[in-house]
């Protein structure tokens, strides 16, 4: 048995590793918790009786974000409304796009290999009009003209964002008459989608989604499906995106959008619903197959459909949310 200088001896060194360990501990759980931070958010956009459904870019030294404007959630007189800002903070009207007879919805705004600016959403008419919904692009070199709209994709399967990946444009479409299952497109101008692979994924009413390419081509999929368990599933594929296989992701999402950082992490912009309602931005794990959130948005009820764009060092966020009441445009600032 040690004597008792010994024992005491051991008993300090003790305290002093648990007390470093601790401090360690400490420092790892604030790096995580510091690993992403919310900058500032702010309300942008309010001026319809009802404004959602956004996306956002960065083009020529500007801030454009696009968004549905309309008397409601689901109205026959939604418009796509652009706005635009020097800094995010001061904001003006760019542009109004409209369709008569139709309810537009669902801004998407990305850039064509060209250097042109392609917005794309898609028209709703009533039941019983035979065509009830049919994707439509627009394409500008300012972001205030954007000219007449074109048809693209099928008639009645709704292609619900556009990603371009070099010169070729994809994008995954869901039948809105009932069919199951969803579609990816490819198109070489943007403007003629042909059908690469006609069952993408069918089970539980899969619809919204979100696509990343990687350095190497590798495409991966965010899905968000309706029926069942509701879960959101993760696709990955590589050239020429005709085989996929699937993760689960065991969490309900809405309204999906994803990038991947100059640090190579993917983040995800969703709606969740466990808890409550709320816009979240979620880290991706691609060998897991998980979702992780990292960072719960000044957010709730009518809520979700963020843009993301990463501009020197910051992550720019637009979405909506009636938190406050109306339902609204919100722009955060975040740093990952």
């Amino acid at each position: 048995m040690p004597t008792p200088p010994v024992r005491t001896a051991l008993v300090l060194l003790s305290l002093a590793a648990l007390a470093l360990t601790t401090r360690a501990n400490a420092a790892d759980d604030a790096s995580a918790n510091d690993e992403i931070r919310l900058l500032e958010c702010r309300k942008i956009w309010d001026a319809a009786p009802h404004n959602a459904f956004t996306d956002l870019v960065r083009f020529k030294e500007r801030w454009l974000c696009v968004f549905r404007e309309g008397a409601g959630h689901v109205a026959p007189d939604g418009k796509l409304r652009v706005i635009e800002s020097a800094d995010g903070r001061e904001w003006k009207s760019a542009a109004l796009v409209e369709l008569p007879g139709a309810d537009l919805r669902d801004a998407k705004i990305c850039f064509a290999p060209d250097g042109k600016l392609m917005l794309s959403g898609a028209a709703a008419r009533p039941a019983g009009a035979g065509k009830t919904h049919q994707t439509l692009a627009w394409f500008s070199d300012d972001g205030r003209d954007w000219g007449k709209g074109v048809e693209i994709g099928e008639k009645n399967y709704w292609l619900w964002r556009v990603t371009w990946r070099g010169d070729r444009a994809y994008g995954v479409g869901y039948a809105t008459g009932g069919a199951p299952g969803v579609r990816l497109y490819s198109s070489r101008d943007g403007t003629h989608f042909d059908t690469l692979v006609p069952s993408l994924f069918s089970d539980g009413q899969p619809n919204e989604h979100a696509l990343v390419f990687l350095d190497d081509g590798t495409c991966y999929c965010l899905l968000r499906r309706d029926a069942g368990t509701k879960t959101g599933q993760l696709g990955v594929a590589k050239p020429p995106y005709t085989e996929w296989s699937w993760k689960d992701l065991g969490k309900q999402i809405g309204g999906p959008m994803m990038i991947r950082l100059p640090n190579g992490r993917l983040i995800a912009g969703v709606r969740l619903y466990d808890k409550r309602v709320r816009t979240s931005l979620c880290w991706v794990d691609l060998d897991k197959g998980t979702l992780t959130e990292c960072l719960a948005l000044p957010s709730g009820g009518d809520t979700s459909y963020p843009g993301l764009v990463f501009h020197d060092g910051v992550l720019w966020v637009s979405y909506y949310s009636s938190h406050e009441g109306k339902t609204s445009i919100y722009l955060a600032t975040v740093k990952p």
